[in-house]
C-alpha cells in the first residue's frame, strides 16, 4: 500500500497541490433477514476503492476509482488537482488546515469472536429462534429479526507524512414484531427501533443482547398495546428509557454541534444549526446536570474508530459541560476557522471528519455523543416522581432544520402515578424546544443503567453519505414537557 499512496501523492504535489491526501477502503457487509419463519434477505458485498483529496491554489478538489493501479493513481491524482483549480476560480477565501497531523499507527476494533468466522447456519438458526418465540405470542401478525456485520479495512497516507492502518468491525441486530386489529396496528422492538442495534465490537456482541431471550416479551408487549389507551394530551413529567434518550441526544444535540452546519456549508439537505459561533462558552444549553461528551474512543461504541479520515486521532471532546455549551464537532479546516473568532477554541480538529466509503469525500460527523450518566437508579427516579410518563423506543421522529422545535414518538408509554408505573399507554407523542427541553433535565440515572446505543442509518450531505454513530445514554427526566399532541 506504501508504494500505491507514495505515487498517489507524489503526482498530487507534482501536478501543483500544497497538500494532499489518499484513503484506500475495503468495506466487506453481511446482512441477514428472517420473516416469519422465512429467511428474506443474506447478502454478503465487497466494495473496494481509493479517494485522492487536495489543495491546490487554496481550494479542495476530490476524485475516486475503483481500480487501484498505477495508471489510475496517476489520472485520479491529477483529476483531483484539476478540480481543485477549477474550484479556487470562484473561492471566497484560501483553505487552511491549521497545524500539519503527521501519525504512523495501525488501529483494530477490539473484539474476542470475529464475526465473519461464524457460520451462516449459526446466525440464521439465532434469528429463527428469535422469530420462533415472538411468534408463538397469541395476536402476534408479523416478526421480523435482522443481523448486519461489516469490516471495513483503511489506509490514509498525507503529504504531511502521515500513514495509518485500520480495521473496523462492527456487529448489530435487533427484532420488530407487529400486532394487527381492526386496522391498528401496533409493534415493538429490541433491543433498539428501525432495524437494529450495532456496535464496533465482535460476535459477543449478538450473544450479550440475547435476541431469543427477548422476543416473546417485546411480542406480548406489541399485542398488549393493541387494546391500551390512548396518551393523553398535557403538560406533565417525562422519564426518556435509553434508546429514545439516545435519538434525542442525536436530532437535538448532535446534529447542531457539527460545524460544517454552523458555517453553511451543510444547508440544503436539513442543514444549519441554531448554536451559531458567538454561542460558544456563552450559552446556557441545559441544566446543570446536562453534561455531553463526544468521544471516538468509548468501548463498543458505532462512532470509535483509532483515527478519522483526515488522519487525526480519536479523542474525547466537552459538548456541554453543566449545562453550558462549549464545543463543536470539528475538521481541521472548520478547526482553523473558529480560531479566527475564538482564539481561545482548540487549534486542532477534534477528529471527526468521516466518509462513506472510498467514492466520498470527509465531512464533519458525529462519533459517540454521549449524555455522561447521573446518580439516582431507574427505580429511585420513579418513586420520586409524582405524575408523569415513561416513554420506551423510538417510532417517529420530526425536527426542523435548525434543530430547535421537535416531536418525537415512541412504541410504548407507562404513566406514573404516586412514584409507581400505572397502565401502558399507546401512540405517545411528546414535543419541545431543544434548549428549554434540556433545560428542565433534573435527573440522569446512573452508571449501571447506561449504554452505547449505536444508529447505523444516519444521512448527511449532498450526495448523500450514510454514517454510524453512537450515543450513550441512561435513562433521565424532564419537567413540564407537553405529551400527547398527534
Amino acid at each position: 500500500m506504501r508504494d500505491y499512496t507514495t505515487r498517489a501523492l507524489d503526482v498530487a504535489q507534482g501536478k501543483g497541490a500544497s497538500y494532499a491526501d489518499i484513503r484506500i477502503v475495503r468495506r466487506e457487509t453481511q446482512d441477514i433477514s428472517v420473516k416469519n419463519g422465512i429467511v428474506q434477505t443474506l447478502s454478503l458485498d465487497d466494495d473496494f476503492g481509493f479517494g485522492v483529496r487536495v489543495i491546490a491554489n487554496g481550494a479542495w478538489g476530490f476524485a475516486s476509482s475503483n481500480r487501484l493501479t498505477e495508471e489510475e493513481i496517476d489520472r485520479v491524482a491529477a483529476q483531483a488537482v484539476t478540480i481543485a483549480k477549477a474550484s479556487a476560480l470562484t473561492k471566497d477565501r484560501d483553505v487552511e488546515i491549521g497545524p500539519a497531523e503527521v501519525h504512523v499507527d495501525s488501529y483494530a476494533t477490539p473484539m474476542e469472536i470475529d464475526p465473519f468466522d461464524i457460520s451462516l447456519e449459526d446466525k440464521i438458526d439465532e434469528l429463527m429462534s428469535a422469530d420462533k418465540e415472538a411468534r408463538s405470542v397469541t395476536g402476534l401478525a408479523m416478526a421480523q429479526s435482522t443481523m448486519g456485520f461489516l469490516r471495513e479495512t483503511k489506509t490514509f497516507a498525507s503529504s504531511e507524512g502521515s500513514f495509518i492502518e485500520q480495521t473496523l468491525v462492527e456487529s448489530g441486530l435487533g427484532i420488530t414484531v407487529h400486532a394487527v386489529s381492526e386496522g391498528e396496528m401496533q409493534q415493538r422492538s429490541y433491543p433498539n427501533s428501525f432495524g437494529r442495534h450495532q456496535g464496533t465490537a465482535g460476535y459477543e456482541f449478538i450473544k450479550k443482547w440475547d435476541l431469543p431471550g427477548h422476543a416473546r416479551g417485546a411480542a406480548e408487549e406489541a399485542v398488549a398495546l393493541l387494546s391500551a389507551p390512548q396518551c393523553p394530551s398535557k403538560t406533565t413529567t417525562l422519564i426518556l428509557d435509553g434508546p429514545q434518550l439516545a435519538l434525542q441526544v442525536h436530532e437535538s444535540c448532535g446534529h447542531p454541534i457539527e460545524l460544517d452546519r454552523v458555517y453553511g456549508t451543510e444547508a440544503a439537505f436539513a442543514g444549519t444549526s441554531f448554536l451559531t459561533p458567538e454561542k460558544l462558552g456563552n450559552f446556557r444549553y441545559g441544566s446543570e446536570v446536562v453534561n455531553l461528551v463526544a468521544d471516538a474512543t468509548t468501548p463498543t461504541g458505532l462512532g470509535t474508530y483509532g483515527y478519522d479520515d483526515e488522519g487525526v486521532p480519536a479523542q474525547r471532546t466537552d459538548i456541554v459541560k453543566n449545562g453550558e455549551f462549549v464545543g463543536y464537532l470539528t475538521s481541521r479546516e472548520t478547526a482553523s476557522q473558529l480560531r479566527k473568532t475564538h482564539p481561545e477554541a482548540p487549534e486542532r480538529s477534534n477528529g471527526t471528519m468521516r466518509a462513506d466509503g472510498w467514492n466520498r469525500v470527509p465531512i464533519v460527523r458525529m462519533n459517540n455523543v454521549s449524555l455522561l450518566p447521573g446518580e439516582p437508579t431507574l427505580d429511585e427516579l420513579i418513586a420520586d416522581t409524582d405524575d408523569g410518563i415513561y416513554m420506551l423506543t423510538n417510532k417517529s421522529w420530526s425536527i426542523d432544520d435548525k434543530r430547535l422545535n421537535f416531536q418525537f414518538g415512541t412504541e410504548l408509554a407507562y404513566e406514573i402515578k404516586n412514584g409507581k408505573l400505572g397502565q401502558m399507554v399507546k401512540n405517545a407523542t411528546y414535543t419541545g424546544m431543544t434548549p428549554q427541553f434540556w433545560g428542565g433535565c433534573d435527573a440522569v440515572c446512573n452508571v449501571g443503567h447506561w449504554h452505547v446505543w449505536g444508529t447505523p442509518n444516519c444521512g448527511k450531505g449532498q450526495p448523500m453519505q450514510t454514517a454510524h454513530t453512537g450515543h450513550g445514554t441512561a435513562p433521565a427526566r424532564f419537567r413540564n414537557v407537553q405529551i400527547g399532541i398527534m
